[in-house]
């Protein structure tokens, strides 16, 4: 399957460990934003939204959005070959899938989000310094995720990491990759710790993010 992408980008890396856990290769499909090729008519055709990633299966199914496509490659690409895999990855149980639920909706809504409005401004656009009210919001948004820790090996509990680790470890290697200091955060450190010596394709969640942060010294 085509996987239109950016190794820098979170969302993508998140995608790529939910690839690697479930055992689909994807056909991975550079695409430079700065460039425009996001714009050009045949992506567009694809995906009007023309975001990335954007994933299209081999009958020519598109889905974007990264978390739509975690699900979508556990469920159709696991559940039937491995289920008790994809028991780990995404539970059935409807309170444990609401928790997973919940934590990438934070990720997406929150955690990423409040990580772009301090630290895209410094980097697209060229501004020296992080705006201070955005910066106490970033920081509640970890301190949340510092508290969903507290007691847990995993954002989601459980004794395995899930397709919310996924999401929220490519959001945190970021962090890092921008030179924000987690160590603060000692529930979110240990963690992160943990998980990116062990989840799949966590070595390709790192060499991204530190590709994003490539961003940083350049300004």
């Amino acid at each position: 399957m085509d996987f239109y992408y950016l190794p820098g980008s979170a969302p993508c890396r998140a995608v790529q460990m939910t690839a690697a856990a479930v055992g689909v290769e994807l056909n991975l499909k550079l695409t430079n934003l700065m460039a425009g090729e996001h714009m050009k008519p045949e992506f567009l055709k694809l995906n009007p939204q023309h975001c990335i990633p954007t994933l299209v299966d081999e009958d020519g199914f598109v889905l974007w959005e990264s978390r739509a496509i975690q699900i979508y490659l556990v469920e159709k690409y696991c559940a039937h070959k491995d289920a008790a895999l994809a028991e780990r990855l995404y539970p059935s149980d409807p309170r444990r899938r609401a928790v997973i639920h919940q934590r990438l909706f934070f990720d997406v809504a929150v955690l990423y989000q409040r990580f772009a409005e301090y630290y895209y401004p410094q980097i697209f656009g060229k501004k020296v310094a992080g705006d201070p009210d955005r910066l106490r919001s970033m920081e509640q948004a970890l301190e949340f995720l510092n508290t969903f820790l507290d007691g847990e090996r995993y954002v989601a509990g459980g004794d395995d990491p899930t397709i919310a680790d996924f999401s929220i470890l490519a959001s945190i290697a970021t962090f890092e990759a921008a030179g924000y200091e987690l160590k603060r955060y000692e529930n979110i450190h240990r963690w992160y710790e943990r998980t990116s010596k062990t989840v799949p394709a966590a070595d390709k969640n790192l060499e991204g993010a530190k590709i994003f942060g490539l961003y940083f010294t350049r300004k």
